[in-house]
């Protein structure tokens, strides 16, 4: 079988138009390409949300390499803002562009063509698993979570799994994930009550009691940071009254927070002190408060050690950069991985993902490549 050009795969990635939650063709060119190699392909498709799971090896080999990354993007936004196609795959001057090219089909066409090469010329005494979903960028409810799910249920596994997430902030090699921060979001609906501002002592203004609590809230200090994370982080993104008029006191106020939370905490801890702080000011004030929490992930942290040495080292070897262990960044999908077994994330230099003319050095796709591949092979050595 003919090596695997992963430029070429990114391309043709980028002309699938996969916005979430539409697939696009992605995982279908996917799974003809892995079939083609002899991984074993199942989808994992769960609701609108598509997924493929592909293995080469023996099902449940105690040495199992896995790769977990997505297909699906954003939307383009403005469509007259960009200089070239969103979905055009066009080169100019050695950079690919299109939606998706950074955020993460280099990554997924970088480790699938690493995969399918190694397997191919140096068979390993193991195997090599593959978990590619449409819904990272979505609520990502059926995408990783349907493919851990559907391999609990089939008796797969994966040892380690690398998860091909743009992570370098700067250069290529500069930064591996070995952890995220946990992510919550808060809605705050505040009912006080209604009447005439020049006759305030006649109402209960609920915005007195929300600017108070967003006070509280966003001028705590939520901890001092650990060892391989920062401070704790909460935002108030948005406050509103939907009142027009300035001679009326309105009736509700509703406000949110974002708290991006290290290991100090866990989402049902901040969740506890978030409905204590809203009763304290429901006596204060006189009003009532409706809490509503969602929570998108807890912080987790892959102690450094075997599978973030072996990446390091791999990365090390190909780019020269020694890069730093973090977990800074938003969440991923690892945040789902990490209950199924080590995980740590190595990806491209994610500067333009999500931007508009998205972008990606094809020097940067082909040294991925060779990364991954050096992983792989250090793996099974």
């Amino acid at each position: 079988m003919p090596t695997i050009d992963p430029v070429e795969l990114t391309a043709d990635l980028i002309r699938c138009q996969s916005v979430t939650p539409v697939e696009g063709g992605a995982l279908v060119l996917l799974e003809r390409l892995l079939s083609d190699a002899g991984f074993e392909c199942t989808r994992a498709d769960r609701g609108e949300i598509s997924n493929l799971f592909a293995r080469w090896g023996a099902k449940g080999h105690e040495k199992t390499f896995g790769f977990n990354g997505h297909t699906d993007v954003v939307p383009i936004g403005d469509a007259s803002a960009w200089t070239v196609d969103p979905f055009g795959a066009e080169v100019k001057d050695g950079i690919l562009y299109g939606r998706g090219s950074t955020d993460m089909k280099s990554g997924v066409a970088a480790f699938a063509a690493a995969a399918i090469d190694f397997v191919t010329n140096t068979p390993p005494n193991g195997a090599v698993v593959l978990t590619i979903t449409g819904d990272e960028e979505g609520d990502a409810t059926d995408g990783t979570t349907a493919l851990l799910d559907y391999m609990d249920t089939a008796g797969e596994q994966m040892t380690v799994c690398l998860v091909g997430e743009p992570t370098c902030p700067n250069q290529m090699g500069d930064m591996i994930k070995i952890g995220r921060r946990g992510s919550m979001t808060a809605w705050f609906t505040v009912t006080g009550v209604q009447g005439h501002s020049a006759y305030p002592h006649r109402a209960n203004n609920p915005l007195n009691a929300m600017v108070r609590l967003m006070d509280r809230l966003a001028s705590h200090q939520l901890d001092k940071g650990t060892e391989h994370f920062d401070p704790s982080t909460l935002a108030v993104v948005t406050v509103d009254t939907g009142n027009p008029a300035t001679n009326v006191i309105p009736a509700q106020a509703t406000s949110a927070v974002n708290i991006r939370f290290n290991d100090t905490h866990t989402g049902a801890s901040l969740s506890d002190w978030l409905q204590s702080e809203a009763n304290k000011i429901c006596e204060e004030f006189g009003v009532t408060i409706d809490t509503k929490i969602k929570i998108s992930g807890e912080s987790f942290l892959t102690q450094p050690g075997p599978l973030s040495t072996l990446v390091a080292g791999a990365v090390e070897a190909e780019t020269g950069v020694r890069p730093e262990l973090s977990t800074t960044g938003g969440t991923s999908d690892a945040r789902f991985v990490k209950n199924h077994c080590p995980v740590v994330e190595f990806g491209l230099v994610g500067k333009t993902m999500h931007q508009v003319d998205e972008h990606v050095e094809i020097d940067h796709i082909k040294q991925l490549k060779s990364i991954y591949s050096k992983i792989l092979a250090d793996y099974f050595a």
